[in-house]
């Protein structure tokens, strides 16, 4: 699984959304990559270009060495937090590359098979009624999705209940974990706020999505 730690485009949080992720992840046997994407803006680019761009470079990079690092293929998924859950979703719904060819690498496919968003940002417009975001073009290929957020959280639950429609208007699996309270950039700290417990529910919706282990 590829891990896009958050950090609203400007900084990574490599530790609570990233390291610490992985290890999590290494705990349910899964093999996991976290993404140090670039964060510099550029002028006349979106924040999110230059991340994309890494995001799919690290897919086929990941599909073409998969032989070699004990991956399969078809069992790729990405975890992203807030600004790198919104990363996660634009690269769930770009099947082609942003930038021109390297080499073999980017002859894969580059998007996941799989996807879990925790508290993602930037996913529908709010001065548009919530219209999903261009970048964001659900449609019947975007990859089953695991979503959790809070009412009290500042990126607005909205941003994620349109995610969500939209996701049961093209009939893509998802699970949708919405809570009253716990905020904002808990990542994998456990607090009283029944939220914090995503990990759980994440890794049995893997299980049970069959991303987990062998059928």
């Amino acid at each position: 699984m590829l891990v896009c730690p958050g950090g609203g485009y400007h900084i990574l949080a490599l530790d609570l959304k990233g390291t610490e992720v992985c290890d999590w992840l290494n705990f349910l046997g899964v093999h996991a990559v976290p993404l140090k994407y670039r964060v510099s803006r550029r002028p006349g680019r979106e924040p999110h270009a230059a991340p994309l761009e890494d995001a799919q470079r690290a897919i086929g990079l990941l599909r073409r060495r998969a032989a070699e690092w004990g991956v399969e293929t078809n069992r790729l998924g990405v975890l992203g937090f807030s600004a790198g859950g919104h990363l996660a979703a634009v690269l769930s719904n770009t099947p082609r590359r942003a930038y021109p060819r390297v080499d073999a690498a980017d002859d894969a496919p580059c998007r996941p098979d799989f996807a879990v968003l925790v508290y993602p940002a930037y996913l529908t417009d709010q001065d548009q009624g919530d219209r999903l975001r261009p970048e964001v073009p659900v449609s019947t290929n975007t990859p089953p999705t695991f979503l959790v957020i809070t009412q009290d959280d500042p990126v607005r639950v909205e941003n994620v209940l349109g995610y969500a429609a939209a996701l049961q208007r093209e009939k893509v699996p998802f699970e949708l974990h919405s809570h009253p309270r716990g905020g904002h950039g808990y990542g994998l700290r456990r607090t009283d706020h029944p939220v914090t417990w995503w990990p759980d529910r994440a890794g049995e919706w893997m299980k049970f999505s069959g991303w987990l282990g062998r059928n």
